[in-house]
């Protein structure tokens, strides 16, 4: 446990520093004030906390200043602590827990339908477990669909990875080298072939194959683009000829260090593809690692998994508990 704290911690170093350079040593032994108290609004704010958030800790810090004018740093860091884990309650997305996909139709709506029921790791019984990585461009799908992969094989899952990213040239290579790198199984084909027949062609072979999991990796694309949305609606509809219930997991992978800024482009990719979960990456090159708690309170989307580092390693799964506490700088 240690030592995944201590990826947190370093993966959060920078948006440590941020706070801590507003902050000069609130949160060691000695006692607060009011100027360091408006010294932390400020470090909240600028670590992307949002008005919300910071809104809360503060409040919660200054009631118990309020009953208590001795409040030290460290007691107040325990504070901001419990309120970003109390926030964050639900946020952890784990592939181990029971889980249910909403009928895309019924997300589009806002209506409430059954959901499909879905095995343990979030797969159908009629095949492996489908996971489509989604997001812009250089947010980070290709590293991580390898990262993810290697990740599960070395918890003892078999596991296909899919370049269905045919636009970008040096997309399917750059999957290809991580597939041989960490030995991966991999389904490929040429730049600018059709990429939901990759799909279909990956989702074949992991079946016939018996593996776990597929990691389909789709192509880069700007939210406000409707052809290339469609494009991922078109790789659904072809999953689905072979298991109805695919893909079982739509992962939006968002550039951490685009802060709150992300969150919209979220919530357009939610309602066109229907979204199940987030993967958060490039925290560790951010001081704004605050906005992983606007983005789970807008979007209500489980987070995954987190990116604290550019080694196969560092994609870690997502603790509300270590990040509370490297943030604030608690062991």
């Amino acid at each position: 446990m240690f030592g995944l704290f201590k990826k947190f911690k370093d993966g959060f170093a920078k948006t440590v520093a941020a706070i801590g350079a507003k902050t000069r040593g609130l949160f060691g032994g000695r006692k607060i004030d009011a100027a360091s108290l408006d010294e932390l609004e400020e470090a909240l704010y600028t670590a992307d906390f949002g008005v919300e958030t910071t809104g809360e800790i503060l409040g919660e810090i200054k009631a118990a200043y309020k009953k208590d004018a001795s409040l030290a740093g460290q007691q107040a860091a325990a504070i901001g602590v419990e309120v970003l884990q109390r926030v964050l309650a639900g946020s952890e997305g784990d592939l181990a827990k029971p889980t249910a996909r909403p009928a895309l139709e019924a997300l589009r709506s806002g209506h409430t339908v059954p959901p499909i029921p879905l095995k343990p790791d979030g797969g159908s019984a009629r095949g492996p477990t489908v996971i489509v990585m989604i997001g812009v461009n250089g947010s980070g799908k290709t590293t991580t669909t390898a990262k993810l992969a290697w990740k599960l094989k070395q918890e003892g899952k078999s596991v296909v990875v899919a370049a269905c990213d045919t636009f970008r040239a040096a997309a399917v290579e750059q999957l290809k080298t991580w597939a041989e790198r960490l030995d991966l199984e991999i389904v490929a084909s040429h730049t600018g072939a059709d990429s939901a027949a990759v799909a279909f062609d990956a989702l074949q072979a992991a079946k016939s194959r018996g593996r776990d999991f597929l990691i389909i990796d789709t192509a880069g694309r700007l939210h406000t683009k409707s052809n290339l949305m469609e494009e991922l609606a078109k790789i659904r509809r072809v999953l689905q000829k072979l298991d109805p219930t695919a893909p079982h997991h739509a992962w939006l992978v968002v550039d951490g260090s685009l802060g709150s800024n992300s969150i919209e482009q979220a919530k357009v990719f939610h309602k066109s593809f229907g979204l199940t979960g987030l993967v958060i990456t490039k925290l560790d090159g951010t001081s704004r690692g605050g906005a992983i708690v606007g983005i789970w309170r807008e979007l209500k989307l489980p987070i995954y998994f987190v990116g604290l580092g550019e080694q196969k390693e560092d994609l870690q799964p997502f603790s509300a508990e270590n990040y509370s506490r490297a943030v604030f700088g608690l062991e």
